[in-house]
């Protein structure tokens, strides 16, 4: 399965991917308009660093995912022709139960609607807003098998 990856080599942590994210997840799908939008629209990524290291933390659509299994309502559940992991807001009871068991914290509140909300791999466009918005090309999409050959690459060089 295709996923988003960050190099964390090339992030700079200037957070245009929460920006596209939330800016896709509005009503409006402009940045001016988003902006004047109560409640502000979601970031479903976020960019997060620690010991001089910058990453944008995406969710991981784990095949084995934890998330799942937390979620008391059943709001989580696997694409079985996809594999991606999906959120149904519907039935979403924001007990945070899967932001705590979510191994890469991808999974982020909405406090106005007291809801979970998650990367959905931007279900309406062709490509993922993030990874267009990223001006260092830090956020790869692809197989974990392509990003590690990438990275190999790198290390070789």
């Amino acid at each position: 399965m295709k996923k988003i990856f960050c190099d964390i080599t090339k992030c700079v942590g200037c957070k245009g991917c929460e920006i596209a994210c939330a800016v896709e997840h509005s009503k409006a799908k402009g940045l001016s308009a988003a902006l004047k939008e109560r409640p502000l629209p979601k970031r479903r990524v976020k960019v997060s660093s620690s010991d001089k290291k910058i990453l944008s933390i995406h969710c991981q659509h784990c095949a084995d995912a934890p998330c799942i299994l937390a979620c008391m309502s059943g709001a989580l559940s696997k694409e079985k022709e996809s594999g991606k992991t999906v959120h149904d807001k519907d039935r979403c009871v924001g007990c945070w139960m899967c932001i705590m068991a979510c191994p890469f914290g991808a999974i982020v509140r909405n406090i106005e609607d007291h809801i979970a909300v998650k990367c959905d791999l931007c279900p309406d466009r062709e490509d993922f807003a993030c990874v267009r918005a990223c001006p260092t090309g830090a956020l790869f999409v692809g197989t974990e098998e392509e990003f590690k050959k990438i990275l190999k690459k790198k290390t070789h060089v």
